[in-house]
């Protein structure tokens, strides 16, 4: 499938997430939250913005302080915006980016229930970001680079974005080996955050040649584990779904239950951080 098609099905895949026609994961949206890794206040602070999709807290170990200027790749209802806005306080701005009509109104609507002035939400690529250059402090990222088609492009953009030393905090889905053909190829797994992730040295490679520094990994969790918390009845499952929506199913794919064992072992949920 082109580059273009992806976006197109990932785009018609999460407003349907927005919209209510599809859910997220399998278990209830708090448990998954606190099960990767937000606590009972921030889940508080984002309310009716967790839709359940993410791989992670990006804000986790972040040093983002009052009157940054944060970023949000792919911001989704506006789960770790509004997280990162309780941060910034009042002499902050927070922007979150998302390419999806759907999403975008669910996100503003939920600014405007908060009272979230400065807060906004703009409607555009992570690979073409509408941000101006060297404006932003904090750039981060809950499982969405891997469902780009130019991956190379995104980090390409956060080191423009981003002021001199700024810095980035992102969760997401990588591959420790390859996964089988059958997944590789299956375009309801790449919108499900699978077929789409790059082996960890090549991620680390795109941001690298992006011209960022100090990388740092302060978590991994493998893909065993990450069924057990997203999937607990398994993926093939009737309420089976990936971490980033129950509509994508492998159901009709042969052998499935042999491919989730496969995937689980190729997949990995890592926290990555460094700076321009």
């Amino acid at each position: 499938m082109s580059n273009e098609g992806i976006t197109t099905a990932v785009a018609e895949h999460y407003g349907a997430v927005a919209r209510g026609e599809a859910s997220a994961c399998c278990g209830p949206v708090q448990d998954v939250a606190r099960a990767i890794g937000y606590s009972a206040e921030e889940l508080a602070i984002a309310g009716d913005a967790n839709l359940g999709l993410g791989c992670g807290n990006p804000l986790a170990l972040t040093e983002i302080a009052p009157g940054m200027t944060v970023l949000d790749l792919g911001s989704g209802a506006g789960f770790d915006a509004f997280l990162a806005w309780n941060r910034v306080g009042p002499s902050g701005h927070v922007i979150g980016v998302d390419m999806t009509d759907d999403m975008l109104q669910l996100s503003r609507q939920n600014a405007q229930k908060r009272g979230a002035a400065s807060v906004e939400f703009r409607k555009g690529l992570i690979e073409k970001l509408p941000v101006e250059s060297a404006s932003i402090d904090y750039v981060i990222s809950n499982c969405v680079i891997n469902l780009s088609a130019d991956k190379p492009a995104v980090f390409r953009e956060i080191a423009r974005v981003l002021k001199p030393g700024g810095r980035f905090a992102v969760s997401d889905i990588v591959l420790l080996k390859p996964l089988p053909q059958a997944l590789a190829r299956d375009i309801g797994a790449y919108v499900g955050c699978i077929a789409g992730a790059s082996l960890l040295t090549e991620y680390l490679g795109f941001a690298l040649q992006a011209g960022l520094h100090d990388l740092q990994i302060p978590r991994i969790a493998h893909g065993g584990d990450l069924v057990q918390i997203l999937a607990p009845e398994g993926f093939t499952s009737p309420k089976g779904s990936s971490c980033c929506g129950s509509t994508v199913s492998i159901t009709s794919l042969k052998n499935p239950d042999e491919l989730v064992r496969q995937a689980s072992e190729a997949l990995a949920s890592i926290k990555l951080h460094g700076r321009n």
